[in-house]
């Protein structure tokens, strides 16, 4: 590892910790090195407030003169809500600038080193660029697509079951993998589910972590049909809700949610009808990414997700594999059945190892006995 590399991973670093928090803006992290030593560091915490170049030049105060400055992401040239990075970096007295990636907006993309060009500070680009690029694929997405980045977060048995025959889902998987899933509502801005999922679960789909924000939820409901009562409108008033219905919805249907509309707790997302009366998920996603929307998190049931990877809408894949056989239609394993999750074929000492393009898991099975 180059020394570039290792004070931009610092960068890094520092920049995901806002992971969740800086939306519509990127995760940016910034180092200033003088002779060796690091003399300020920062980040970009949030949408609004002071850029990484900032936080970390207010740190080192007189010692950023004659420092390299390691930014995750090229310096803006322009002004926003806050002044262009790139000239406080020149008032500063950086001789050196060493940039992970060139910023895809296209009012800044390459004008920021151009200016510390021009103002005679060295600029090296591309240091840890695949790391900084994964790091900001969200931002990416809404700046290039005018769409967030989807992640279809799914769990099943290993034979690839949802539920037992009976309807029984709670719970599939451990509860680290549901700790980790906590964790990635928490880094998300939504979470996505049907109106399916919301009558059958009655979900709350906030993060319960320590120290988590809660996401924005939201429901598509093409006929708005959720409950008033059902947990995901009651349960948090920190947590924003937004149904996405169709156009075609009348005002007897869209008067029940008047009250929570009007007092902010409930945001209604009128979509564009498909030919089968359903909401159109290309144009939700478009209203989404006009929203300032960059991550969208899905955990639905088949037939949404089903939708979504239909109509190419899915980026990402977290698939949550719980170590145990449930059987039934559908399964590896034919016959009735599991009627309850304590019931199924559990996996031991399990390993998986890559074979070619292909997973290969191998375990010992438990031996058990079915009632009756």
């Amino acid at each position: 590892m180059t020394q570039d590399q290792h004070y931009m991973g610092q960068a890094l670093r520092l920049a995901r910790r806002a992971q969740g928090h800086t939306r519509p803006n990127p995760l940016v992290g910034c180092v200033l090195v003088r002779q060796g030593q690091v003399v300020g560091k920062g980040y970009h915490r949030q949408a609004g407030g002071a850029h990484a170049e900032v936080w970390a030049l207010q740190q080192a105060g007189e010692q950023a003169r004659a420092a390299t400055a390691y930014v995750t992401l090229e310096p803006c040239s322009h002004f926003g809500r806050t002044p262009p990075c790139a000239d406080a970096l020149i008032r500063a007295g950086i001789t050196r600038v060493v940039v992970a990636m060139t910023d895809p907006n296209p009012r800044v993309a390459g004008r920021g080193m151009q200016r510390l060009r021009e103002a005679g500070i060295a600029v090296t680009e591309g240091v840890c660029a695949a790391e900084a690029t994964e790091m900001n694929q969200p931002f990416i997405s809404w700046i290039t697509r005018g769409r967030p980045l989807v992640t279809a977060k799914m769990a099943a048995s290993l034979d690839g079951k949802t539920a037992t025959h009976t309807g029984e889902s709670q719970w599939i998987t451990g509860a680290v993998a549901r700790q980790r899933v906590q964790r990635m509502r928490a880094e998300q801005d939504v979470v996505l589910t049907g109106i399916g999922t919301v009558l059958a679960d009655d979900p709350r789909l906030n993060s319960r972590i320590r120290g988590g924000r809660d996401p924005i939820r939201v429901v598509v409901d093409s006929h708005l049909r959720t409950p008033l009562s059902a947990a995901i409108v009651t349960a948090s008033e920190q947590a924003p809700l937004w149904i996405a219905c169709t156009t075609e919805v009348d005002d007897v249907q869209r008067h029940a949610w008047r009250r929570w509309e009007e007092n902010g707790r409930v945001r209604l997302i009128p979509c564009r009808p498909t030919a089968t009366g359903q909401v159109d998920l290309q144009d939700l996603m478009e209203q989404l990414g006009q929203r300032e929307i960059l991550s969208v998190l899905v955990e639905a049931g088949a037939r949404l997700t089903g939708g979504l990877f239909a109509a190419g809408l899915v980026d990402r894949l977290a698939l949550f594999l719980a170590p145990c056989l449930l059987g039934g239609e559908g399964a590896l394993l034919a016959g009735m059945g599991v009627a309850r999750l304590h019931e199924a074929w559990r996996v031991r000492q399990w390993r998986m190892t890559p074979v070619g393009e292909d997973l290969l898991l191998e375990g010992v099975v438990e031996t058990r006995c079915l009632p009756g």
